[in-house]
């Protein structure tokens, strides 16, 4: 059931060209509250971004960065830069100037392109690299006439006529980044048969999408997961995605599906919570949503059965990483089992192995291993990493979960979070979901500290609904009437908010800094 591609092979031509050769040139592929593009149109914008890449000497396998917000630019750049035989380098574009400092040195990206609104951060960034890139500017903010290196003064004169390079289907097509909630995110090289072959497997398999559906995200397109679920899976089917450049929030999402209906709502454990917390929950119109998928971290249950009784959209929770690209475990259409990861997605293979690589029986915990042709190459300038990671043609990451008899996966927290308390272990995901039933907490994240004699121990934080007093030894308490007494936490914070990483989820690494600090 794997996806096997000719010989060259470009996913340019794969999610675009096709279309457009298919018939569908008029068909629309972009939603924006200023107007539609069609896939002719969006084409036709990948092809100048392009021509315009050219211009700055971009040639054949070199990398270029892009850090653009939610706009139809990034999609013609980020096709552009695929269509040359380029590889695009997917940032966040809020990235502080040292961050991007350091990684416009380790991918030594010929060329830049930038979104106006961060250009500051930017020229700063540039300025510090020991090799300083190409620049062009775009994205939805008003173009300055005088403005250096602009993409529309750049690309005025270009006719739009690019032929598509044939590349290999093992030949790198985009970095990811690893989610990294305790260390630094490592690179991951993707190819192009990875973007492909999950397409078909999840994409148009699993979750049967069609050319009628529309997509909207949470999660920004420089997020893999959003790559795939908001822009590569509609256009591999003439659906369409809609876009808009503003950092999510509950009212803006519910002000763009009431505008545009969706059909698919591509969404994060973070974001449901404030959906379902928000005062205006209940009244909205969710009719033309045919499901939503959760992914990124955990779904608690008590926050999965919120969501069925406020929204009664179906929510497919499921896992996947940058070393796989996308979603291989998840919960589907008709088969949704809260509480778990779902099974394994058709066309990719897993096993729960010991730390010997031994596969343990059903019902126990172990270590996740997945093979499927959606393997990355490998980690950036990290041989180690890599070699550790990727052991033949399986993926070994540091996800522990469990499977039922019945094939649902449930996740039990990455290797480097689950703790050892008085000899037991202890997933956070555990207590974090019995926090989520008291009606004082918002959101939650427990982490574990050692204390003066070199003992783990709970710590949670929280953010709270509002002041309920002290919520310190009313979470301590509800914990221990709920849980065995050893899993409740032995310190419970307020903060205002929880710290996150680039790709937006909970900074475990933080949190445990903030926590010795109060032992």
């Amino acid at each position: 059931m794997t996806f096997r591609p000719a010989s060259q092979f470009n996913i340019a031509g794969y999610f675009l060209d096709r279309r457009v050769e298919e018939g569908l040139g008029d068909r629309v592929a972009i939603r924006t509250d200023q107007g539609t593009l069609t896939y002719g149109e969006v084409q036709h914008l990948a092809n100048r971004f392009g021509q315009a890449l050219s211009r700055k000497g971009v040639r054949r396998e070199e990398r270029v960065l892009i850090a653009l917000r939610d706009t139809p630019d990034y999609v013609g750049a980020l096709f552009g830069i695929l269509k040359l035989g380029a590889v695009a380098v997917m940032v966040n574009p809020d990235l502080e100037p040292a961050n991007l400092t350091a990684l416009l040195d380790s991918s030594r990206a010929t060329c830049a392109i930038v979104d106006r609104s961060v250009l500051g951060s930017f020229e700063a960034a540039v300025r510090a690299a020991a090799q300083r890139p190409a620049m062009l500017v775009a994205g939805s903010d008003a173009v300055d006439p005088d403005e250096p290196d602009s993409f529309e003064a750049l690309a005025a004169d270009l006719d739009g006529d690019l032929t598509t390079a044939l590349t290999h289907p093992d030949d790198p097509a985009i970095w990811l980044f690893s989610g990294g909630t305790t260390g630094r995110p490592k690179a991951v090289v993707q190819t192009h048969r990875s973007f492909a072959n999950t397409t078909e497997c999840y994409a148009k398999r699993a979750l049967g999408l069609s050319a009628a559906d529309i997509t909207i995200s949470v999660p920004k397109l420089f997020f893999g997961y959003a790559t795939g679920s908001n822009l590569m899976f509609p256009f591999a089917v003439g659906g369409s995605t809609i876009l808009f450049p503003e950092k999510p929030t509950a009212e803006i999402l519910f002000e763009k599906i009431r505008r545009h209906r969706p059909t698919v709502l591509i969404n994060v454990p973070t974001m449901i919570n404030q959906m379902v917390n928000h005062v205006d929950a209940r009244s909205q119109d969710f009719t033309s949503l045919r499901f939503a998928t959760s992914a990124g971290e955990a779904l608690p249950i008590p926050l999965h059965e919120r969501w069925n009784e406020t929204f009664g959209t179906e929510l497919l929770d499921g896992l996947g990483t940058a070393e796989m690209w996308h979603i291989f475990l998840s919960n589907v259409p008709g088969s949704v089992r809260p509480g778990t990861l779902g099974r394994v997605v058709p066309g990719f293979e897993i096993k729960v192995c010991d730390p010997e690589g031994v596969p343990v029986p059903d019902g126990e915990v172990g270590r996740l291993w997945v093979k499927g042709d959606s393997r990355a190459i490998g980690y950036w300038q990290d041989s180690a990493q890599t070699a550790a990671a990727f052991q033949g043609p399986w993926f070994v990451g540091g996800d522990l979960v469990r499977r039922d008899p019945d094939g649902y996966v449930t996740y039990c927290g990455r290797g480097d979070d689950v703790l050892k308390v008085g000899g037991k272990w202890l997933a956070p995901q555990e207590v974090e979901s019995c926090l989520m039933e008291h009606p004082a907490v918002l959101e939650c994240a427990v982490v574990g500290v050692s204390d003066e004699n070199g003992l783990t121990k709970p710590y949670a934080f929280v953010i709270s609904k509002e002041d309920s007093g002290d919520l310190e030894d009313q979470l301590k308490s509800f914990v221990l009437a709920n849980l065995q007494p050893y899993k409740h936490p032995r310190r419970v914070l307020v903060l205002d908010v929880l710290p996150r990483t680039h790709l937006g989820k909970i900074d475990r690494a933080a949190l445990k800094r903030l926590a010795r600090e109060t032992v």
